[in-house]
């Protein structure tokens, strides 16, 4: 259990997938409901503050740090030629090891944004938006082309 300004939160199991995910349909996976991003975002703030980390925690610092751990997930796919969705074939060791690396992925951009002041949720909302004008499913249905390659 995690807990933060009053709030308590289940870390869910070992291979950080939902609690509540119904597993004998993986293709309606869903993410828990808390914390929420802003939850997140407090508490790495709160645990950068108690160190005294914020003067290498700088925009610069977070993105570099950020793409070492895709690195880092890019290490675990290396070499495992197609993975299937739900990652049928992997270990819970794997697992667990791909659930703390993309964490480290996640925690950085979401102190990353931050730090640049990017309201995150919001930002996500205005470029889904704009991926729709980007991509109308009625021209792009089935195909993996750049939106500069469509006609109208």
């Amino acid at each position: 259990m995690m807990a933060t300004n009053g709030k308590t939160f289940d870390d869910g199991p070992v291979n950080g997938t939902a609690p509540h995910a119904d597993a004998s349909t993986e293709d309606h996976f869903t993410f828990s409901p808390e914390p929420s991003l802003e939850d997140i975002r407090r508490m790495q703030a709160e645990f950068t503050d108690e160190r005294d980390w914020n003067k290498f925690h700088q925009p610069r610092n977070l993105l570099l740090a950020m793409v070492g751990e895709v690195g880092e997930v890019s290490e675990l796919f290396q070499w495992k030629g197609e993975v299937a969705e739900g990652l049928p074939d992997w270990s819970d060791s794997e697992r667990e090891q791909l659930a703390h690396e993309l964490s480290d992925v996640f925690i950085y951009l979401v102190e990353l944004a931050e730090k640049c002041r990017v309201d995150l949720p919001q930002a996500a909302l205005r470029k889904m938006a704009l991926n729709r004008l980007k991509y109308p499913a009625s021209k792009v249905h089935g195909s993996a082309k750049k939106y500069t390659e469509y006609k109208d």
